[in-house]
Formats: C-alpha cells, sequence, structure tokens
C-alpha cells in the first residue's frame, strides 16, 4: 500500500535573508514548538559572518538554549519521514554543490507527497517548496544526511532507538538545561523503564541540585539493573555522606572499591574512599534518611 500523503501545514514561515537561511531554519522548527522567536534573534547565536552561514553545531546549541531537546535522526529516509509523520518538522542540511565545492542549505521538510514522488520544504525564501524525491535525497546525501528535530521535553520522538535519545538528553543536561532534561530522561524512562542511563542522567541532576535522596533512589535503580556500576556505587555513596548516613557510605564505598578494581573510576573511587573516612560521623540530620536505604 502507498503511504499516505502528509503536510504539516500549520508550521510557520521565516523568509531568510541573505546567507541566513540557519537562523531562518532554525526559527522555523522552534516556532513550532513554541518558542517566540524570530530569524534575528538568532542570528547572534547561530550565524558565523566568517563562514557566510550556521554549522550544525550551532544550531543544536541555540536549540539547548530555548530548551528544546534537538535530536539528531539516523541518516536515512525512512527516519526522516517518520518523524514528519509523527508531526514534527525536519531541519536538514543540504549541498547544491559537489563535496569538493559544496554549496550548503538548511531548509525544513514539512510533508512528503507519494504520488508526485515530492518533498514539500520551507526552504529559503518559499513558503512551500516542492521537490522531486531524487533531487531533495541528492542534496541531502551530499551533506551526509544530516537532519534534527526539536522537541519540548516530555514529548519523545517516533524513533525508538534510545541510545541516540539518551545522548541527546544527556547534551541537554551537559548545557545546564536541567529542568528539560529530567523531563527528558523521565519521558525516556517511561519507554524504555529499564535502561540504566536514564537513571544515572536522573541521578546526576538530582546530585547537582543537593537532591540527596533523589539522588539515592535513581542510583540504586541504576544499579539494580547493573550492580558493577562502580561510578554509580561511588556517587551513591557520597550521596549517603552527604546525609550523615556515614555507615552506609562506607559499606557502599567498600562495594564501590571492588568493582571499580583497576578501571577507569579507580582513582575518583578512591578519592571518595578517602573523603568518606576523613569525614566526622555527626549522624543524619533526619533520622529516617538513613533507614529506607
Amino acid at each position: 500500500m502507498e503511504p499516505a500523503r502528509i503536510e504539516l501545514t500549520a508550521v510557520p514561515f521565516f523568509p531568510q535573508d541573505r546567507y541566513q537561511c540557519g537562523p531562518a531554519a532554525l526559527a522555523t522548527v522552534l516556532a513550532a514548538t513554541g518558542v517566540a522567536v524570530t530569524p534575528d534573534e538568532l542570528v547572534p547565536q547561530v550565524y558565523l559572518p566568517g563562514r557566510r552561514g550556521s554549522l550544525q553545531a550551532e544550531l543544536v546549541g541555540s536549540a539547548r538554549r530555548h530548551d528544546r531537546l534537538p535530536y539528531i535522526l539516523a541518516s536515512t529516509t525512512d527516519a526522516l519521514l517518520r518523524e514528519v509523520r509523527a508531526g514534527y518538522p525536519v531541519l536538514v542540511l543540504q549541498n547544491f554543490g559537489f563535496r569538493s565545492a559544496p554549496i550548503w542549505h538548511f531548509a525544513v521538510v514539512v510533508g512528503f507527497d507519494p504520488a508526485h514522488r515530492q518533498y514539500i520544504l520551507r526552504s529559503g525564501t518559499k513558503a512551500r517548496e516542492t521537490l522531486a524525491a531524487g533531487r531533495f535525497e541528492a542534496t541531502w546525501r551530499r551533506a551526509d544526511s544530516w537532519a534534527m528535530i526539536a522537541l519540548t521535553p516530555p514529548q519523545l520522538p517516533a524513533d525508538t532507538d534510545s541510545q541516540r535519545y539518551l545522548e541527546a538528553v544527556s547534551g541537554l543536561e551537559a548545557a545546564g538545561r536541567a529542568q528539560p532534561a529530567e523531563m527528558a530522561y523521565r519521558a525516556g524512562l517511561s519507554r524504555w523503564p529499564d535502561d540504566p542511563r536514564a537513571w544515572l542522567g536522573l541521578g546526576n541532576i538530582a546530585w547537582s541540585q543537593g537532591h540527596w535522596r533523589e539522588a539515592r533512589t535513581a542510583y540504586r535503580e541504576l544499579l539494580r539493573h547493573e550492580p558493577d556500576n562502580a561510578a554509580a556505587r561511588n556517587n551513591l555513596a557520597l550521596a549517603l555522606l552527604r546525609e550523615g548516613c556515614r555507615e552506609l557510605a562506607e559499606e557502599e564505598i567498600g562495594r564501590a572499591l571492588a568493582s571499580a578494581g583497576s578501571g577507569r573510576f579507580a582513582l575518583a573511587v578512591a578519592d571518595s574512599a578517602a573523603e568518606i573516612r576523613a569525614s566526622p560521623d555527626v549522624g543524619p540530620k533526619d533520622p529516617a534518611a538513613c533507614e529506607d536505604h
């Protein structure tokens, strides 16, 4: 059966100024998620005058600054059209030149017409450009088939690749966007409830905010799936120490030392063990804090 035609007609359009297809395309996908932004406002964040254009890294970074989750798609037309059919406009990079002499262009795919084998885009100064499938796919392929959607946590992509998704969330966390990253991790757990990487992310966010009990809960969930994870065991021990549960912290850091062995976490775990041994045993601020371990 031929796939149904799809077109996201509600996606806004921002015509580009000279060389500034990056800000215009990014404004399109961000505005589609509800961000009140214009290309002019994005220019300082993503436009590189020396290159007369933008790079993918700038677009990804700007999306994160607007508390959106930039999700890089697998480099296939199936992956691209799956997201469009899920309602997500897809920002793509095209090369209208050659690999040796590229002519770069960012546009946004908003639809596909299988009867006519055409992609529908917001592109350049055209609110609705149609490109033959062969033409679009050739220009996209010459740009290494790079494509991105902007998710509003807790939205999930149509894609079911947990590693790709959690790497995207990790990037959002690393950019200091703790609240949307936490929402995205929790959304990930709704689809992949046993994935230890999501529990690690939640634990690290809680740790960075001084929420020791929430951190402990997340690390314990991770350790339920990966009992020999030295990094999580180390962090759990330190969270217990912060709550005044020194005896429990010593028990956990002992297990962490055994798990770490001589591996890449060995030095960090040894430092934590030294910190725990040197700390005074002042007891918990909340007597119940050590009872639920």
